[in-house]
């Protein structure tokens, strides 16, 4: 049983989810306001955030016919009968308290006795919002995940709102520039899920989850995932020539990310998509530990 909370969890998504995390700390450390005990609350919560993501959506996609047969990827849990549609609600619902507690500590940690008490109140809010979020994807009775809108969500918390609020809760503070680090990792981010979203594709179409891949069309977007990888070296670059190619680490990964473009331009059939997921999960990761390893370096 443990074998298969385990694997519902999927644990090798963390990587790309703690992606903004590690960015943000790098800010924090460039603006010499590094905590420790921050740093720690936050990766606990976002690890909790996105297993209850990953729990919600095995459930959701379950429940909504999206996970069948014909899926390419992984087998889900509740899908293959191996935990039950109730015992993973009951996993939603505790994962959910788990990351409400452990949120409400990162925030008292980050603003006690500091006189944020406003910023507070904006930072639960937004925390409150990612928990909504992270169920809402595939699960209920209006999932936006199934009306094309997962895309813009990802870039906004796993962008925006998960690297310049990591920095925030540590530098109390937002500068223009922590806008270009975030962007680059939204939309990487948003690269995997519109790579999913391709392998998914046909399976999708007919259970009726309108992701942006299915209203698109499998050629657009393709061209889509180009836009993202430009828009995501870009503001990379942009970064690198804001500190003068201090932080220029980070562009390494980019080159492996310029022949998985090539790849997917070239790929014919879903199932080719699945093994570059991984490629492109963990360049993200490596762009964010790059960018801190820099921080560390050269700031």
């Amino acid at each position: 049983m443990i074998q298969h909370w385990l694997s519902a969890m999927r644990l090798r998504t963390l990587p790309l989810a703690l992606s903004c995390v590690f960015s943000g700390t790098a800010i924090a450390i460039i603006e010499d306001s590094f905590q420790w005990s921050i740093c720690i609350l936050t990766i606990i919560t976002t690890t909790l955030l996105q297993v209850l993501s990953n729990f919600s959506n095995d459930l959701g996609d379950f429940k909504n016919g999206a996970d069948n047969a014909g899926r390419i990827g992984p087998q889900r849990a509740v899908q293959s009968g191996a935990i039950s549609a109730e015992q993973m609600k009951n996993a939603v619902i505790i994962t959910a308290l788990l990351a409400l507690l452990s949120g409400v500590s990162l925030l008292y940690v980050s603003f006690y006795d500091t006189g944020y008490a406003a910023a507070a109140i904006v930072m639960l809010l937004l925390g409150i919002g990612s928990i909504g979020a992270a169920v809402k994807y595939t699960a209920g009775k209006n999932p936006y995940g199934y009306r094309g809108l997962g895309d813009v969500f990802v870039f906004l918390f796993f962008g925006l709102v998960g690297v310049i609020g990591t920095a925030f809760l540590q530098t109390k503070s937002v500068e223009w520039w922590y806008v270009l680090p975030s962007i680059s990792i939204g939309l990487l981010s948003t690269m995997v899920l519109n790579l999913n979203n391709m392998r998914d594709r046909v399976n999708d179409q007919k259970s009726g989850k309108q992701t942006l891949v299915v209203r698109m069309g499998g050629d657009k977007a393709k061209l889509y995932h180009v836009a993202l990888f430009i828009g995501a070296l870009m503001s990379a670059l942009a970064a690198c020539i804001h500190f003068e190619m201090l932080v220029g680490l980070m562009l390494l990964p980019f080159i492996i990310l310029a022949f998985h473009v090539k790849k997917v331009m070239a790929t014919r059939y879903e199932k080719e998509y699945d093994p570059e997921l991984k490629k492109v999960a963990l360049s993200t990761f490596l762009v964010s530990i790059l960018l801190l390893i820099s921080a560390l370096i050269f700031i």
